[in-house]
């Protein structure tokens, strides 16, 4: 098992380059693999997907006949990224990310990029992430994204894009942790050598990210994770995240309004809470303001947060940003807020609601990556180019009957890096999910959660489509040159 007959395919391939040799600062992953004894690469994988397991490192899949509960699949060559071409996508992140925080500012009080017309103002106001109760609200420090996700790929020239940004609750940093935990133990000396920016003071950074929007003196706050419950699909990363951060992991029937806050019930009576990281979404937050039906949330909870005697990661109202729509327009906020061109670009994408844009996406669908407005994990999408043409067809008559709930982009060739498929490397497709804390400061996690497509020639990574995970070294280079 080794490079030696290692094929990029005609990709970017990450860590070998087109001549066929490791990328600069490759070479001693690349030479340690090469020289492991025959069969041990592979024992290694079967060994942490073991321990993961048993750990219960799981997600949930949603189907028409049942939830079924799996191991995310891990793969054991980790991805690398030199910290030169990082320190470039966080500066980004950073840029995009308070952009997108004085977007939602806007958006929810004077609304002046809707007066001034570089967004239309239907584009906002037909969006399901636009909620009307939170306008004239001010969160905390007037933060609202407290916690985000912006999902990056690369495409054939190796250059990073951003595919969307996920600011309501992104998933999936426990796995970056577990993963990083267990090829540090399987991996100790190749490690070491790469001087691996770390990552396992997430939940402390998380949780002081939480303490710094307390209503209350940090000495005096209470801090609980407020989770839909144990049939969700994250639910053990709310218990992972919970657990590290040492706070209460609560439901919505944990939680009761009393005398103007919102508190927990305990054996010892009710407790004041003064943040909730929450991991639903903001219609289920309080059926008195939003959905009447959603057993998920807490009657009453909007207007404690309205007072200021509890604040929410993150704020209600941030879904806004998360409407594939709207994401079309951050680099016309980045100038617009900050009077700077955007340091990562966007994937370039169609509007369906335009004329001009929706003629070329009808008349082009397999050619192109089509996508929901509001659905996430790999959901509401067609696949232009792997599609049937009864599924081109109803992609077409749902465009035609609600073009604003539309966008589309070309098939991006995403980057590939080596994956253990069977008992062989392959190249396999993947993208980057950095995660950005947003508190005094702005803290982006180095690396991120690289999801990888495992099926040959797939372009989806998402975990419930079949992708898997890899760990993700930011390292230093020795010398000038980039992975």
């Amino acid at each position: 098992m080794s490079f030696q007959n290692y094929s990029q395919n005609g990709f970017f391939d990450e860590i070998i380059s087109s001549t066929g040799v490791p990328r600069p600062g490759c070479e001693t992953m690349v030479n340690t693999i090469n020289n492991l004894p025959v069969g041990n690469l592979k024992k290694h994988q079967v060994a942490i997907e073991n321990l993961l397991k048993k750990m219960g490192v799981t997600f949930t899949v949603y189907s028409e006949k049942e939830d079924i509960e799996k191991i995310i699949p891990f793969d054991v060559v980790p991805r690398l990224i030199d910290s030169k071409t990082w320190d470039v996508q966080e500066k980004g992140l950073i840029q995009r990310i308070t952009a997108l925080n004085m977007f939602i500012d806007d958006i929810y009080h004077d609304q002046k990029i809707l007066k001034d017309k570089v967004i239309p103002e239907h584009v906002i106001m037909t969006s399901p992430g636009y909620l009307e109760p939170c306008k004239g609200f001010s969160p905390p420090k007037g933060i609202w994204c407290h916690i985000s996700g912006i999902d990056l790929i690369r495409d054939k020239d190796g250059e990073f894009l951003v595919l969307e940004d996920n600011l309501r609750c992104p998933s999936g940093v426990s796995y970056v942790l577990e993963n990083r935990k267990q090829m540090k133990r399987s991996f100790p000396n190749i490690f070491e050598s790469y001087h691996v920016r770390p990552v396992h003071d997430y939940p402390e950074n998380l949780l002081k990210t939480l303490m710094e929007i307390s209503p209350r003196n940090p000495e005096d706050t209470h801090i609980a994770v407020l989770s839909p419950g144990i049939f969700n699909s994250a639910y053990f990363e709310h218990c992972f995240l919970a657990h590290n951060m040492g706070i209460s992991l609560v439901t919505g029937d944990d939680l009761v309004v009393d005398e103007g806050y919102v508190k927990t019930k305990t054996t010892k009576g009710l407790k004041t809470v003064d943040v909730l990281y929450r991991r639903i979404d903001d219609i289920f937050m309080d059926p008195r303001v939003f959905r009447k039906d959603s057993l998920l949330g807490v009657p009453g909870l909007m207007e404690v947060v309205r007072n200021g005697k509890l604040a929410l990661a993150n704020a209600p109202g941030t879904g806004i940003a998360d409407d594939k729509v709207v994401y079309a327009y951050v680099p016309k906020m980045i100038k617009y807020y900050l009077d700077e061109e955007p340091i990562l670009k966007n994937v370039p994408t169609y509007l369906c609601w335009e004329d001009q844009d929706r003629s070329f996406v009808l008349e082009n669908l397999e050619q192109l990556v089509v996508k929901s407005a509001n659905e996430s994990g790999g959901y509401g999408m067609l696949m232009g180019h792997k599609s049937t043409k009864e599924e081109r067809e109803k992609f077409a008559q749902d465009i035609k009957n609600n073009p604003r709930n539309f966008i589309a982009q070309p098939i991006i060739n995403l980057s590939t890096v080596p994956t253990l498929i069977g008992d062989e490397l392959k190249p396999r497709h993947v993208d980057l999910r950095p995660y950005i804390l947003y508190g005094d400061s702005i803290r982006v996690l180095p690396g991120g959660l690289t999801r990888v497509a495992l099926k040959e020639g797939s372009l989806v990574v998402n975990s419930s489509q079949g992708g898997g995970t890899k760990d993700t070294w930011v390292f230093d280079l020795p010398e000038e040159g980039k992975c």
